[in-house]
């Protein structure tokens, strides 16, 4: 009998078979069914995760201000700026009015606070800019100065004095501040803050980068409100004395000289840094040394100082104070020692100089203090993550340079570490006797260093293109000795100056500064104590930050996966290709790698400065050879030609080394045979090299270049840069009458034409 569902029309049809399906459509169906799946449910596998942290969380709202400020930063333009704070404010609202609250608490919480706080970091730091920043002058000029001295810095290690003046600039209405070097022989005892004097000073514009990834001062001179910079050219005069009386920075000056007349050289020079923050003195030798060993966060008032002294204080007070029954009987001991410490903190930052970075630090130590007056864990994430938000409210450009990165840095992976579940198990277990104890103890100081130099070397790396290996192991003798035998005794040392009998103590705080300066020149002396990387790409350091926030801020295993960015940021770091040439942003300078430890230059120019910045920007540890002295290159007074051998292929690169006439024909011809061309000026139009014509008038447009010459790819330092208050273009060439010699530089140029070097 047939069956009734013959009977309709769908007996005309087979019935579907899903055997009879093609296997690769069944899988491609499948796939699409399990994502759509997993997406459906990854807003409760978020909320599920986020709540199971619920002490976690909170800590990545400060990344999210971090990262708005970040943002706005990296951004180019206003249109950008705001479309991501629009974009912010929307995802902000989307969370709080159309998402479910019954059904994704956390998850709702997480979007509007991340969301939130990424627009506020961006309206803060763009708020200071527009309050604070200053725009630099134009251009170099030479002019007199006459104004009224902000401060005053001696740095007898370069034979100057620095001065930051309030004057008048006929380009800006109202005075501005300008810094000037003083030359020490020229130096007058009545030029003190407060002073009025009237001076002749060479000035320059805040300088930009001088290539991509190099030090941008012209950003920091923005948020400082520093127009110029420049020397001093003829002897001051001082208009009018100071009437301000004794000023803090007066008290500091007196109390680095009452040191360094206690504790003569290297030794006294360190010193005076420590008890008031005073480097001007620190010989460039010794600074190189403290730097390559990884010891030069000694030397710069910080976490370790302030915290050391506050620490300090705040034990000695509780333990004399509960000493004594009737004082501890009636008053709480823990808020007396922690008021106490916070005054003596609050005094050494002022007395130090009042640096941001000293200021931070004050900042960290004030929390602490509160948090051990209330009786709670005062070495927690949470309240590092309120220092770092008080800072970025105050001061949102710190979270760009070196020191913000590297404190809070060193201090979450102290904490992160020492939080742990292994290192925790460490800590409880048994021990058997003093040996034992000891061992452990120093075996965790030396893990804890090791683990605080994995995270500050890529930051080192990737500000100063250089970072000392061994530093973990210096720092295992250097901080002790710092922390508890150095600076004891220089305190020491000043309160017993008061009676007259310091002597003893000065000499025992001059034995242990020498023997830090010792292991500073043993480390920095090691072969390879120092690694060099040429300038990393923004991405990968932002990639290794976020690998380092992941690990330090979740608990549990989900912390692991921060582990796969961060070690892949660090293989791209290390794989980070050597620039072929480097070109400046005037075109004056350019470098040429592939010369093993040496660097080729187009000119070997006047100061360290210059040498310092092409080689670690290279990631070099050589010197500077000049281009015609290099069997490459073939030079005379006009143009070198060098040949470079890059990825199986020949490159030429024609330079030109003076602005002497050279006719358009021989110029044309000579630049047909080359595959890039610099010129520090303008080239004529019939000039078109076979890749790249870096004249005065591309580079007014580019600033610095960096070329791989095997990928192609050239960076520019006008990429970095965007619309920003602070970034002014090179000045474009000046159209000067070019020079005719007497001979003619064109044959230079027909020369190059017609034969290969």
């Amino acid at each position: 009998m047939a069956s009734p569902a013959a009977d309709g029309p769908a007996a005309d049809y087979p019935a579907a078979d899903p055997g009879s399906a093609p296997a690769g459509q069944a899988r491609h169906w499948d796939i699409r069914a399990r994502l759509s799946s997993m997406l459906a449910k990854m807003p409760e596998h978020a909320d599920r995760f986020l709540e199971a942290h619920p002490f976690d969380r909170g800590l990545w709202l400060v990344v999210a201000f971090a990262a708005g400020i970040v943002a706005w930063v990296s951004l180019p333009a206003l249109a950008d700026w705001i479309a991501l704070l629009l974009a912010s404010l929307a995802i902000a609202l989307f969370a709080l009015i159309l998402l479910d609250e019954s059904r994704f608490p956390y998850v709702r919480l997480a979007l509007f606070g991340c969301a939130a706080m990424l627009a506020a970091g961006m309206a803060t730091i763009w708020a200071k800019s527009e309050l604070v920043g200053q725009p630099g002058i134009a251009r170099p000029a030479v002019m007199t100065l006459q104004g009224k001295v902000l401060e005053r810095r001696e740095e007898p290690a370069k034979a100057r004095v620095r001065l930051l003046l309030l004057a008048r600039i006929p380009e800006f209405p109202d005075p501005v501040r300008v810094r000037v070097n003083l030359p020490i022989a020229k130096d007058l005892p009545t030029i003190t803050e407060g002073a009025e004097i009237r001076l002749r000073a060479r000035l320059m514009p805040p300088a930009a980068p001088m290539l991509p990834g190099a030090y941008d001062f012209a950003r920091t001179a923005w948020f400082n409100g520093l127009a110029a910079t420049g020397s001093a050219l003829g002897d001051p005069t001082v208009i009018r004395t100071s009437d301000q009386g004794a000023t803090l920075r007066a008290v500091q000056r007196s109390l680095a000289d009452h040191v360094r007349s206690q504790l003569g050289g290297s030794p006294g020079s360190i010193a005076a840094a420590l008890a008031s923050g005073d480097r001007g003195a620190i010989a460039p030798a010794d600074d190189d040394a403290m730097r390559d060993a990884g010891l030069t966060h000694l030397l710069s008032i910080s976490g370790l100082h302030v915290s050391a002294l506050v620490g300090a204080v705040y034990f000695l007070v509780a333990r004399l104070l509960a000493a004594i029954p009737w004082i501890a009987l009636r008053i709480r001991v823990p808020i007396a020692a922690a008021l106490m410490g916070a005054l003596a903190g609050i005094a050494y930052t002022l007395l130090t100089g009042a640096e941001v970075p000293t200021i931070r630090s004050c900042i960290g130590a004030l929390l602490v203090l509160v948090a051990l007056a209330l009786g709670r864990d005062p070495l927690s994430l949470r309240m590092v993550a309120v220092g770092a938000l008080v800072v970025m409210l105050f001061w949102p450009e710190a979270v760009l340079g070196p020191s913000f990165q590297m404190s809070f840095s060193a201090v979450i992976a102290i904490i992160a570490f020492h939080s742990a579940a292994p290192v925790k198990g460490f800590l409880t277990a048994e021990h058997h006797g003093p040996l034992v104890r000891m061992a452990r103890n120093l075996i965790l100081l030396l893990v804890t260093g090791v683990v605080i130099e994995l995270a500050l070397m890529p930051i080192g790396l990737f500000h100063f293109h250089r970072a000392g290996v061994y530093g973990a192991l210096a720092n295992v003798i250097a901080i002790p000795l710092t922390t508890f035998v150095t600076m004891p005794l220089i305190g020491l040392a000043l309160l017993l100056d008061s009676a007259g009998f310091g002597a003893p103590a000065w000499w025992l705080a001059g034995k242990s500064l020498e023997l830090l300066l010792a292991l500073a020149h043993f480390v920095a002396a090691r072969p390879g104590a120092v690694t060099m990387l040429p300038a990393i790409a923004p991405w990968t350091f932002a990639l290794f930050i976020a690998g380092m926030l992941w690990l330090a801020l979740w608990t549990g295993k989900v912390r692991l996966w921060g582990a796969v960015p961060a070690v892949l940021a660090v293989i791209a770091m290390v794989l980070t290709p050597t620039p072929d040439i480097l070109v400046t942003g005037d075109g004056h300078h350019v470098g040429l790698t592939g010369a093993g430890d040496d660097l080729i230059v187009l000119r070997m120019g006047r100061g360290e400065y210059m040498r310092d910045n092409l080689l670690e920007l290279a990631g070099m540890a050589g010197t500077l050879r000049p281009i015609d002295r290099w069997s490459g290159a073939r030079c005379n007074d006009d143009f070198c030609v060098a040949r470079l051998q890059r990825g199986g292929r020949r490159f030429t690169l024609l330079v030109a080394r003076s602005r002497n006439y050279i006719d358009d024909m021989a110029l044309a011809a000579a630049c047909e045979r080359a595959d890039i061309v610099v010129a520090d000026r303008r080239l004529p139009h019939s000039c078109r090299a076979k890749m790249l014509k870096a004249d005065r008038v591309m580079l007014a447009k580019t600033g610095g270049l960096s070329i791989n010459l095997t990928t192609g790819r050239v960076r520019t330092v006008a990429e970095t840069q965007g619309g920003h208050g602070w970034y002014r273009k090179p000045p474009p060439p000046t159209f000067r009458k070019p020079v005719r010699p007497a001979v003619s530089a064109s044959e230079s140029a027909s020369e190059f034409s017609q034969s290969p070097p």
